[in-house]
């Protein structure tokens, strides 16, 4: 009798967690940068990073983002220090959010 309460505990804890798993799943990790160049006409960021983990990219880099909403092209510019979130979308690396580091 013991074990099935052991057992039926344990289902219970996992099913009231599992909601949650997708939650921690979403959270994004702001990478820092420094802007080397805002194409508008291209809709592209260049930023200089240091390493992208969830790329398996171990080693700091300068790369070329699309922006993921034409806003942010505006909002930044070359020579400023930036926090943003990059993804791979339709094949091309893109940055999904920005913001100005402080």
């Amino acid at each position: 009798m013991n074990i099935r309460i052991l057992i039926a505990s344990a289902a219970l804890a996992l099913t009231v967690s599992l909601p949650l798993l997708p939650a921690f799943a979403q959270v994004d990790e702001l990478i820092a940068g420094l802007v080397t160049k805002v194409d508008e006409s291209a809709g592209k960021i260049t930023i200089k990073h240091g390493p992208l983990k969830k790329f398996d990219m171990d080693d700091g880099m300068t790369m070329v983002f699309r922006a993921g909403d034409p806003a942010m092209l505006t909002a930044v510019k070359a020579g400023d220090k930036v926090r943003f979130v990059p993804e791979r979308i339709n094949g091309q690396f893109t940055v999904t959010k920005i913001e100005k580091a402080k």
